[in-house]
């Protein structure tokens, strides 16, 4: 991501909302959509360092301290990488439901990170942002992955290598690919959702898990719907994570009975995420899986029928 060394007044970046973990990827798969998302709008100002956090879009319960803030802090980030005193102002803008299981704290963290280099004319590569935006994400869900900052930032499908820097690697997609999401009106908060996973798993549940994440490579890679099919299925934390969501297994169904190739949560919980081929089954199985969450859980739900986002966090005003 090159930039000018000219320093600009203003930027403004939208960053995707995400869908991660995919079944068989726990912390390791990430797919950024089309929309919603959040933007950052970083203005420099007077003074040195994160000098003002203003939040939209949140009903006032995302934090305005700079040290607890996801975008504050991956700004913070990226002024303490280039070394920068620059007085910055940041305007969070919420397009994403707080705790939906749509990456709602990465996109932020990713716009804030993209924002700030362009604003001081910084070249950081895309790693480096994202090490940014990762200061941000684990403040945010009080975990240490990329799976929803990663394709956030970059676009498409996504495969995250764990490490110090992780490594990202973008998958290709069959062109028919369509994924629907259902986020019903209820929460899921991260933490929770990670505390009950506990720290080791049975070995069997780790071959299985294993097999189907690189055979989910593979499909990808052919173009191979029955192996999707076949390898989109978590055996280490859809099984524990579906009690924090009524009607989770309702729902899946529905969706498969829909049309739909394969479903599971999205990230923590509670949206539900369905992998279809072509937008009138996307379209279908969004609209069954609403009607399970409204008949088994009694809640509405917000839709989403989208295509993989191959673009990721772009700058929308630069000033």
């Amino acid at each position: 991501m090159s930039r000018s060394a000219q320093l600009r007044r203003k930027v403004r970046v939208f960053a995707p909302a995400s869908v991660s973990n995919l079944g068989c990827g726990f912390d390791i798969f990430g797919m950024a959509l089309e929309r919603p998302g959040d933007e950052v709008v970083v203005r420099a100002v007077e003074g040195s360092g994160i000098v003002s956090v203003s939040v939209t879009g949140d009903g006032g319960r995302v934090p305005t301290d700079p040290a607890r803030n996801a975008a504050a802090l991956a700004v913070d980030g990226v002024l303490d990488r280039l070394g920068s005193a620059a007085g910055v102002a940041i305007e969070v803008r919420k397009g994403i439901p707080l705790a939906s299981g749509l990456g709602g704290s990465a996109a932020s963290a990713v716009a804030g990170a993209v924002a700030t280099d362009a604003l001081l004319g910084g070249d950081l590569d895309r790693t480096a942002l994202l090490e940014c935006a990762m200061i941000g994400e684990r403040k945010g869900s009080g975990a240490d992955h990329a799976d929803n900052a990663a394709p956030s930032l970059i676009g498409g499908f996504v495969l995250v290598l764990p490490g110090r820097p992780p490594k990202m690697v973008q998958l290709p997609t069959p062109d028919d690919l369509m994924v629907a999401v259902a986020h019903p009106a209820m929460e899921v908060e991260t933490r929770r959702a990670r505390m009950i996973l506990g720290d080791t798993i049975p070995l069997s549940a780790g071959v299985q898990q294993w097999g189907n994440a690189a055979g989910m490579v593979a499909a990808l890679f052919s173009g191979d719907w029955e192996l999707i099919k076949r390898c989109m299925r978590d055996a280490v934390a859809e099984p524990v994570r579906a009690q924090l969501v009524p009607g989770f297994e309702a729902v899946k169904a529905g969706a498969i009975e829909a049309g739909a190739v394969a479903a599971g949560l999205s990230g923590s919980g509670p949206s539900v995420l369905a992998l279809c081929r072509g937008r009138t089954a996307a379209e279908r199985a969004a609209a069954a899986m609403a009607k399970a969450f409204r008949e088994a859980a009694g809640v509405s739900s917000n839709l989403v029928v989208s295509r993989a986002n191959g673009e990721g966090a772009r700058i929308l005003e630069s000033a």
